[in-house]
């Protein structure tokens, strides 16, 4: 059953990046709302969320 299951480590690192991405969102989606003219408070969430998966995603697959 070695490599089957994820380590704590492993486990604690991909909530710490969950929660980072969501406070990314959130700090990009409360700036949006403060100021509308920078654009829509959730397709800047979104795409802050799919920017750090574009730059996260490859490294965590190594």
């Amino acid at each position: 059953m070695k490599g089957t299951s994820m380590s704590s480590l492993a486990l604690l690192v991909l909530l710490l990046l969950a929660l980072v991405v969501l406070q990314a969102m959130a700090g990009v989606g409360y700036l949006i709302h403060r100021h509308p003219s920078l654009g829509t408070p959730l397709l800047a969430a979104v795409a802050t969320a799919a920017a750090i998966a574009a730059f996260a995603g490859p490294i965590a697959t190594r």
